[in-house]
């Protein structure tokens, strides 16, 4: 077998892409979207007839004037994901516009909404997660959402206390940002890292050892990979969602490929459970300043990739 089939033994893989022929190449069982994989899709000729849609679907519902633009937004997210549902049997992420990340109200409103259109086109809300930045207010978002039914995967995170404030508050999934990890450690220290000595790598097996230790149900979906080394010392992990050039290496690879993580090693550890509340997190997230800087980067960032999505959107309603 080769590496990607190996792989698919001990984790559930997920396609992180926009793009629909990468979905059907590799088969995984989910996929996951964000600001910047719609931004680059959405430019591709083959993609111009979903957002044709969007607006034609955001104009017969009455929408105009400043009301269109968000409507249309909305419409074009979802229209991806239902296509991407067409392809895999799993679940798709659609993430809630990054602006909002610490506006719990704002964050509530957008993901009632998407889960609404999810839902008028036939979707059951069990095959969607509404992804949100892994924020104080975020999170509390997020374990609202899940007490109405509304599934959520809290993005952006880099640190223990982001994952535990999820876990503790019920919520359906994290996806810890392992290749960020590892590109602020390089800076900062200059040095190179083995896979397994790789910062980002360390960081996700602490999380899924605590989740695993301490009973907790929220899944861990390992994102945003550098190589495929990263990849497989996490091999085990819940979930991982990888982008279409890793997928295409390890499919070309028929090196062994062993488990790494598992709930049993996992109970065997002598991790000490931390109590979180609001104060506890403000701290220990202000004590991390790699998880402090790359959060409010990666929030920056898809911020302006949903400006730049805006205006294609705006000079489409012209």
């Amino acid at each position: 077998m080769n590496q990607l089939e190996q792989l698919k033994q001990f984790t559930t893989v997920v396609a992180d892409t926009g793009d629909f022929e990468s979905i059907k190449a590799f088969a995984p069982q989910d996929a996951t979207t964000n600001p910047s994989l719609i931004f680059s899709a959405v430019q591709m000729d083959q993609y111009a007839p979903l957002l044709d849609q969007a607006i034609a679907d955001a104009k017969s519902k009455g929408a105009s004037g400043s009301e269109l633009l968000p409507v249309v937004m909305n419409e074009l997210l979802v229209a991806f994901g239902v296509e991407i549902l067409k392809i895999v049997p799993g679940r798709v992420s659609t993430e809630v516009d990054a602006r909002l990340s610490f506006d719990k109200e704002g964050t509530l409103k957008i993901a009632r909404e998407l889960i609404a259109l999810y839902e008028e086109k036939g979707i059951s809300r069990d095959r969607v997660l509404i992804k949100i930045a892994s924020t104080w207010e975020g999170i509390q978002a997020a374990v609202e959402l899940e007490k109405e039914g509304i599934h959520c995967n809290l993005t952006l995170l880099f640190s223990l206390c982001q994952a535990i404030a999820c876990a503790e508050g019920g919520i359906q999934l994290i996806s810890p940002f392992v290749g960020r990890i590892l590109d602020w450690y390089k800076a900062s220290t200059g040095k190179d890292y083995t896979a397994a000595e790789d910062p980002g790598v360390v960081s996700v097996q602490e999380i899924y050892n605590y989740y695993k230790k301490f009973g907790y149900k929220t899944e861990v979906m390992g994102a945003s990979f550098r190589n495929t080394g990263e990849i497989t010392e996490l091999a085990g992990c819940d979930l991982l969602t990888i982008g279409p050039a890793l997928l295409e290496q390890l499919q070309a690879s028929t090196e062994p490929l062993e488990q790494k993580l598992s709930a049993d090693s996992a109970a065997a550890s002598d991790i000490e459970k931390i109590d979180m509340t609001e104060k506890v997190f403000r701290w220990m997230l202000n004590e991390d300043a790699m998880a402090t800087e790359k959060l409010a980067e990666g929030i920056r960032k898809f911020g302006i990739d949903i400006d730049k999505l805006e205006a294609i959107v705006s000079a489409k309603l012209g």
